[in-house]
């Protein structure tokens, strides 16, 4: 009888193609995957309700007082998304973690860094499963120099922002939704792969072609990038620090910039799509993906910010400041 239901009324063959097409992604393209769709649920979110928006999306000074604001409006009827305001705000109820969460997120980064060296240096089974994979897809490799060069800059980057917030960051009771945490440590265990996959070929067989000069010139050009990036987040989150509770940061970047510390952030993961783009390519695609998603979520995050500092410290204060792109956003 099961049989018979099997081929009279479903033929198991039809998913052969649909097996082939998702064998046929390679490991980047995964990675790429990873991020465009989590790039379209942040979309997603910021086309909700501004009070849904906030729970959903705030965290840390901006959370509290526009989370009881749009609690408050639920209880008095004033809103006409009171259903989705409602089920939003019992739905991000549920487990919330401590900001401070966040450190998991860099020590995580160095850990994955420190991970596949080892992997490299004893021709670990993970990285060369992972390798061989991509090395079959007809797309050009980075050189073992490029591989090289961004595996060092993301170590640097996880490193110092693991002492941030070891040394750095004043201590916080501000929480978060274990959802963002959990999309953190996503970000970050993907990321860890997405800076060597497009030169998996160098990394199982080494530079077969010679390392170009392109691939120099494209980390010398990106790595002046990385540190002027680098030494400036750090001199942002510095200033945040030191600020006097929910204060106006004014100083140096942030006179120009509502959320510098974002540029930077995207200044960072811009360099590395550079550094590691193949042979041929003018910037890595994987990388690019993961330039997209920080985009997208810092810039809500970015937008959120300005009107946090416009109700508190009024309109002016934020009016003559650039989101987070200069002459763009």
């Amino acid at each position: 009888m099961t049989a018979e239901w099997g081929s009279g009324f479903f033929d198991m063959s039809l998913l052969d193609p649909a097996k082939a097409k998702l064998g046929a992604i390679s490991p980047a393209q995964w990675c790429q995957i990873f991020y465009a769709l989590t790039a379209a649920g942040v979309l997603v979110t910021a086309a909700v309700p501004r009070e849904a928006r906030s729970l959903l999306a705030d965290y840390g000074p901006r959370k509290t007082p526009v989370q009881q604001k749009g609690q408050q409006k639920i209880k008095s009827g004033e809103t006409g998304q009171e259903w989705l305001v409602k089920l939003v705000a019992v739905v991000t109820s549920w487990g919330q973690v401590p900001h401070s969460w966040f450190s998991a997120f860099y020590g995580l980064s160095v850990g994955c860094s420190i991970f596949w060296l080892v992997q490299f240096l004893g021709n670990g089974s993970i990285l060369t499963a992972i390798a061989s994979r991509q090395a079959e897809a007809p797309e050009p490799s980075a050189t073992a120099a490029q591989v090289a060069a961004v595996w060092g800059m993301m170590l640097l980057q996880g490193a110092r922002r693991v002492y941030e917030h070891a040394v750095v960051m004043k201590p916080s009771k501000s929480t978060m939704w274990f959802v963002h945490w959990f999309l953190g440590l996503g970000f970050y265990l993907v990321l860890s792969i997405a800076i060597w996959v497009e030169g998996s070929r160098a990394v199982l067989y080494g530079d077969v072609g010679g390392s170009d000069a392109s691939s120099l010139l494209k980390v010398s050009v990106a790595l002046p990038a990385f540190l002027f990036a680098w030494v400036n987040q750090y001199k942002c989150h510095a200033h945040l620090a030191g600020l006097k509770k929910y204060s106006l940061p004014d100083e140096s970047l942030f006179r120009h910039l509502v959320s510098p510390h974002y540029t930077c952030e995207c200044l960072l993961y811009l360099s590395l799509a550079i550094a590691a783009a193949p042979q041929g390519e003018a910037v890595n695609k994987t990388m690019l993906s993961v330039l997209l998603f920080v985009v997208v979520n810092l810039g809500l995050t970015a937008l959120g910010t300005r009107q946090w500092y416009a109700e508190k410290f009024g309109a002016d204060a934020v009016a003559r400041k650039w989101n987070m792109i200069p002459f763009i956003f």
